[in-house]
């Protein structure tokens, strides 16, 4: 269930209340008239069934609430009542398969923005596979893998794409191309570095490499996974699973090949280089391409309206 707490300018709060009453999966209705002060208006609370929830926010913005007023939404850990338990029964679907857009669009939106933040954490993961790319060491890929930021900005491209929102999908593509290109050049610094240290050495790059040959190497499995990883990522997004995320991240290992392309740069070494540097692109595409079709708005459902409540006693 979602809470929903809307501000309503006075002569729009009976159109608000009527259609939060015929919104099938809707309960807890309040309205405080003259509660709100800034701005000025009615305060509005209800719950509503995930499932019915985009629709009815979609309702609420053709009526300018968001314009004219607010609407916040929050998630209800835990709600005991039996009129919430008969609101999610009779709310089409289920919760887990319900997309809730103006949620996923916010959230795509703060995790495909390019800040300082996120190029600390592109390029701390790229450092860190850097070190399992010399090391050949499994452990440190999956790690950078983890820690890598880029699947944001990648959910973020397909969400403007299927949305038609060209500054969504331009402002995550530059936060991928800034990303990566800042990655890059800074673990090649960083492997320049380390080499002077003693620490990497140009045999340890060329040497028989079983554990992250993969990386610059890529055969029809990596995009096979790509593929799986790009669904894995939607659906957790969509269906309110971060957990997942993880999981996504570690199986695309476009961090890796930023990496391994930075040493190769740093020794000269044009094949490996080139190898690296067409797979982390491809394996985005990959990942992109699998993850766009679940972000299609869903065909209208004619069962999400009953008709209205009986007026109380």
């Amino acid at each position: 269930m979602l809470h929903l707490r809307m501000i309503t300018p006075h002569h729009l709060t009976e159109q608000v209340v009527e259609l939060i009453d015929r919104t099938v999966g809707t309960t807890h209705l309040v309205v405080l008239p003259g509660a709100a002060r800034d701005p000025a208006g009615d305060l509005v609370l209800c719950d509503v069934a995930r499932e019915s929830a985009d629709e009815l926010l979609q309702d609420m913005r053709e009526l300018g609430i968001d314009r004219t007023g607010s609407i916040a939404v929050e998630n209800i850990d835990l709600s005991i009542s039996t009129r919430a338990d008969e609101a999610e029964e009779e709310a089409p679907g289920e919760a887990a398969d319900a997309v809730i857009w103006e949620q996923l669009a916010e959230s795509t939106h703060e995790e495909s923005t390019l800040t300082i933040t996120y190029a600390a954490f592109m390029v701390l993961a790229t450092m860190i596979a850097a070190c399992g790319v010399v090391l050949d060491n499994a452990v440190l890929i999956v790690g950078a893998m983890a820690v890598g930021p880029e699947f944001g900005p990648l959910a973020g491209v397909c969400t403007g794409l299927v949305q038609r929102r060209p500054g969504l999908a331009w402002r995550s593509f530059v936060a991928l191309a800034v990303g990566f290109t800042a990655a890059i050049v800074a673990t090649t610094a960083f492997s320049l570095v380390m080499d002077a240290l003693g620490l990497f050495h140009e045999h340890l790059l060329e040497n028989e490499r079983p554990n992250t040959s993969f990386i610059w190497q890529p055969d029809p499995f990596s995009f096979v996974v790509a593929l799986l990883a790009g669904v894995a990522g939607m659906l957790s997004l969509t269906s309110a699973k971060a957990g997942a995320l993880v999981g996504v991240a570690i199986s695309v290992t476009t961090v890796p090949a930023a990496a391994n392309a930075a040493v190769a740069l740093s020794y000269g070494d044009l094949g490996q280089m080139w190898g690296s540097g067409i797979q982390a692109p491809r394996l985005a595409a990959f990942s992109s391409v699998a993850d766009t079709p679940r972000r299609l708005p869903p065909r209208p459902c004619d069962a999400r309206h009953r008709t209205p409540r009986p007026d109380p006693a």
